[in-house]
């Protein structure tokens, strides 16, 4: 039974991919080629590195008051050791919003990455879409999503071609 299976599966697949034209391109090539994707990848970094200085300040701010709070907690009363700790925890939970501000994903560093690079990455994919319409291709495979390729020919690369439509030469 699993024998007729298999063969079912295989003679299905063989049958579709018989006149199929397939090709593949190398988004990640495509993209670090284009001079608009690479700065707004800079300004991303710079930011992203700005936000997360200001974080890690913030969260040494807190170990700061935390050491002095174990200096000095001997020579406090209960009621002030409770309010310092409250303080403490108020002022993580803070740092951790903050930092889910600019890091979660609803967070600053998406958005940003939303408004520079979605509209160079939705510009790349529709080029993609047309060339498979005009070359009548069933399937383009994305080289730089991690797609096991153990082989390919480089005359069915299409990422040079998405490169010169969209104006920019190699």
């Amino acid at each position: 039974m699993k024998r007729l299976l298999f063969t079912i599966i295989l003679v299905s697949i063989s049958i579709f991919a018989i006149g199929q034209k397939y090709a593949y391109v190398d988004t990640e090539y495509i993209l670090n080629n284009i001079p608009a994707y690479k700065a707004a990848q800079e300004k991303l970094n710079q930011l992203s590195a700005e936000w997360q200085a200001e974080v890690e300040a913030e969260y040494d701010n807190i170990q700061q008051m935390f050491r002095k709070f174990q200096n000095e907690e001997v020579l406090l009363t209960e009621e002030m050791k409770r309010q310092r700790k409250e303080e403490l925890i108020t002022r993580e939970r803070q740092v951790k919003e903050l930092q889910r501000k600019y890091f979660g994903p609803e967070g600053d560093l998406n958005k940003r990455r939303i408004e520079l690079v979605q509209p160079i990455q939705d510009e790349v994919f529709k080029i993609i879409e047309q060339i498979a319409e005009e070359e009548n291709l069933a399937v383009i495979f994305d080289t730089a999503a991690g797609a096991n390729m153990l082989y390919t020919d480089p005359k069915y690369d299409k990422s040079d071609t998405v490169l010169e439509k969209l104006g920019y030469t190699n």
